[in-house]
C-alpha cells in the first residue's frame, strides 16, 4: 500500500471533473494498513462483503438515516463533506495551494467558496 489514494479509476478516462491522487493522512493508512493484514479490507479502499464499492449513494443516505440529521433546510450530500473539509483545512492554516490540491479544485475556486 504506497499511501496514495488514486480518485480516478484505473482504466477510466480523464474529463473535466478534477480528481486528483492524494496522499492518504498517516493515521488512516495505519488503520487500512493494518486491514489488510488482518484481511478485513482486500482490493478497495470501500468495500463491501469483499467486493470494491460502486456507488456511496446509498451508505451515505444510509448513514444521514442513522444520524438522524434534518433535512428540512436542504440535502445532506457527500458534497457536503468536501465543503467541511475544505472549511476545516483553512481553520487549520493549510497553505491554500496544498488544501486546493488535495481537494482537486483550483486555489481560486477554494478562496472564493
Amino acid at each position: 500500500m504506497s499511501g496514495l489514494y488514486h480518485r480516478l479509476a484505473i482504466g477510466r478516462r480523464a474529463t473535466n471533473k478534477r480528481q486528483p491522487t492524494v496522499p492518504l493522512p498517516d493515521r488512516l493508512l495505519v488503520h487500512m494498513r493494518r486491514w489488510c493484514d488482518k484481511k478485513i479490507i482486500a482490493n478497495h479502499f470501500v468495500e463491501w462483503q469483499g467486493t470494491g464499492v460502486k456507488s456511496v449513494k446509498n451508505g451515505f443516505a444510509r448513514a444521514v438515516e442513522v444520524a438522524k440529521l434534518d433535512l428540512s433546510d436542504g440535502n445532506v450530500t457527500p458534497h457536503t463533506l468536501r465543503h467541511t473539509a475544505a472549511t476545516w483545512l483553512m481553520q487549520l492554516g493549510t497553505d491554500p495551494w496544498e488544501a486546493a490540491g488535495y481537494l482537486g479544485m483550483s486555489v481560486k475556486v477554494l478562496i472564493d467558496t
